[in-house]
């Protein structure tokens, strides 16, 4: 009996301690809050240089903390945030094992303000350099690991019910603002709704959000839409990036799944109607797209990001399944993509085509099929090994009716523009009415063939594309991380310049590729017509234009009574035809480092049969310069020659 009494009193004794300990830490949790939160401040205020301060932080019950007047400004800066009163509502299990979970969120009264004068600003503590310990887990942390700590704090924080009240964004730079005001953002059973209006400088506009976040299926459904008839202009971004985009309705659901070995996949869509966009880096044009969505199924592993080919791309009528895969090895990326989609009809590609982006294109009715298959594999670590096929293949294809131009103009007579910074500077006919126009057969076969070989040698068997020529050139641009080299071929060239402005811009080599696969495709004009044109606007030197007024300005000989040495002369100068005298000594003779080029064209010449192999031998770079080109043969410094980015290397 005394053993079962004293077993009893130290029960009694532990329960009364522990609960004397529980009482204690909950007396005193206001303290213990303070000081971790205080603990937690300093670090913060060392680290980033601010000044972070709150009138009243306490805890009521066991699950909600409240939070008044918190006040954050950096060092000499202007006051970044501020925020009349916070209370949390926390899941208290998940508190037990040290994470935070917010079931219930009101907040009021919070002012974020962004602010920048000259160089400095109010938020560049946020770009500073990662500490030691933080790089190190940015370098050891995987792929998946990292999207999914983002994913769990942004559904942990995102609370299932909530009413914010009187949110306020403000970003200044210099005279120019953009402010964000909310005054009711209410989340009821995981659902959201708020009003939304945005002041950009002197204009206004008014927005509705609204959508779905559930945290225990990982899920989000967001859409975001105008109040009023105009559509949505995102603030900002004509300011930062020069760019204008404006659509009418914005949807997004995303969830997450996860996967065996700590992978994680992410399934959702995106959905875009209406959308306007202009970017001079685009077009020159406005971009339309009337309807535009993803569908996308997303794989995320230790190093490598995987865009399953059951993702959809969907533009107008047009919809495709591309694949990506991006693995990083050691410090290289290895990037492989594909797409191929089987027949379809053509005019769902034409009649698709975003307008605005291929205005020559605009309002081209086709029938019959197309398919089209594309592959690329780049590993940063062994460019040479690039891999790409770019395929578009047509079964009874036809133009039905031209768009906005005139596809097959070249078969016939038309005038010409040339530009020069991409104004115009001379206009004349390609055709008999122009008294410097040359046909084919009265030029010197010898120079027909030495500019085929130096600029495009298989042009008259290729069907407008090269390629070998384009995989070359994309392993040289990555390899000097500029676009150096664009792989065009005659047929290339020629559209760039008869059909399209010469702005450099993306859109521009889309519609390139697609008005030089129409050409070539459905014949629109025969080979020999097209090397005819090309001889004929080619720039030859400062403002001189076709092979007449070339064979005059240099040799003052017809085109047909051109020899040999002139011919390759004449070929090497295309690429670069305003620095002609570059290829020259202070004595008018051609300098010695043109040798190699001389004997690389004349091998070729004797190839083809249009000279003996002695006569090939005995090719040297000595020409008589006698036209009016003589007078302006003066040495010029830089030695370092522009090359037209549009060149490729003769194929044979």
């Amino acid at each position: 009996m005394k053993r079962f009494n004293r077993r009893i009193l130290i029960s009694t004794m532990i329960c009364t301690a522990v609960c004397l300990s529980a009482t204690c830490l909950y007396l005193s949790r206001n303290l213990l809050l303070r000081y971790a939160v205080d603990q937690r401040i300093a670090k913060i205020e060392q680290r980033y240089r601010l000044k972070m301060s709150y009138q009243e932080l306490s805890m009521q019950g066991l699950d909600e903390v409240n939070l008044k007047e918190l006040t954050i400004v950096p060092i000499n800066r202007d006051t970044l945030l501020h925020v009349t009163a916070i209370q949390l509502h926390l899941n208290f299990f998940k508190l037990l094992e040290s994470k935070i979970e917010i079931n219930r969120v009101n907040v009021s009264q919070l002012a974020c303000t962004l602010i920048k004068r000259g160089n400095r600003s109010n938020y560049d503590f946020l770009f500073q350099k990662e500490t030691q310990a933080a790089e190190a887990y940015q370098t050891s942390s995987t792929y998946a690991n990292k999207v999914d700590r983002l994913l769990s704090i942004f559904y942990d924080l995102l609370p299932a019910n909530g009413h914010l009240t009187d949110i306020s964004l403000h970003e200044r730079t210099n005279d120019h603002f953009v402010t964000v005001q909310i005054p009711h953002f209410n989340i009821v059973q995981n659902k959201f709704h708020s009003s939304i209006t945005i002041q950009e400088d002197s204009c206004t506009q008014h927005w509705e959000a609204q959508g779905e976040l559930n945290r225990s299926k990982y899920t989000l459904k967001t859409s975001l839409y105008s109040a009023s008839a105009a559509p949505i202009a995102l603030p900002y971004i004509n300011r930062r990036f020069g760019a204008a985009i404006t659509f009418d309705t914005l949807q997004y659901s995303l969830t997450k799944q996860n996967l065996p070995g700590s992978n994680i996949a992410l399934q959702g869509e995106a959905k875009l109607s209406g959308l306007n966009l202009f970017h001079q880096a685009l077009s020159p044009d406005t971009i339309h797209l009337n309807r535009g969505a993803l569908s996308y199924h997303l794989t995320i592993d230790q190093n490598t990001l995987e865009l399953d080919s059951t993702s959809t791309v969907l533009f107008n009528k047009l919809n495709f399944h591309p694949y990506l895969k991006a693995e990083k090895k050691k410090e290289n990326w290895h990037l492989t993509a594909s797409v191929t989609k089987s027949r379809f009809p053509a005019d769902d590609l034409f009649s698709s085509l975003p307008k605005g982006l291929f205005a020559n294109l605009e309002g081209l009715k086709t029938s019959g099929e197309l398919a089209y298959h594309f592959y690329t594999d780049i590993d940063w670590a062994c460019l040479d090994s690039l891999k790409f096929t770019s395929e578009l293949t047509s079964k009874s294809f036809r133009i039905v009716q031209y768009g906005q131009s005139n596809l097959n103009k070249m078969s016939s007579e038309f005038m010409y523009t040339a530009y020069e910074q991409g104004n115009p500077v001379r206009t004349f006919p390609i055709g008999p009415s122009w008294e410097h126009f040359t046909p084919l057969d009265s030029i010197s076969p010898i120079l027909q063939m030495s500019v085929l070989q130096s600029e495009d040698g298989a042009f008259f068997y290729h069907q407008g594309f090269l390629p070998d020529a384009i995989r070359e050139a994309l392993i040289y641009d990555l390899k000097v991380k500029r676009f150096a080299r664009g792989g065009s071929t005659i047929t290339m060239q020629l559209v760039k310049n008869v059909f399209l402005n010469q702005h450099k811009n993306f859109a521009r080599k889309l519609e390139e590729a697609l008005i030089v696969w129409l050409i070539e495709t459905a014949h629109l004009t025969p080979k020999a017509r097209l090397y005819e044109v090309y001889l004929n606007i080619a720039e030859w030197g400062p403002l001189i234009y076709g092979i007449q007024e070339a064979a005059t300005f240099y040799f003052n000989k017809r085109p047909s009574e051109l020899n040999t040495e002139e011919s390759i002369f004449l070929a090497s100068i295309i690429p670069k035809p305003k620095h002609f005298q570059r290829s020259f000594t202070e004595n008018g003779d051609l300098k010695a480092n043109m040798e190699g080029y001389y004997r690389l064209i004349a091998k070729r010449l004797a190839k083809k049969g249009l000279i003996d192999e002695t006569t090939a031998d005995s090719i040297r770079p000595h020409i008589t310069v006698s036209g009016e080109a003589r007078k302006t043969l003066i040495r010029e410094t830089p030695e370092t020659l522009p090359v037209d980015e549009n060149r490729v290397e003769s194929k044979q």
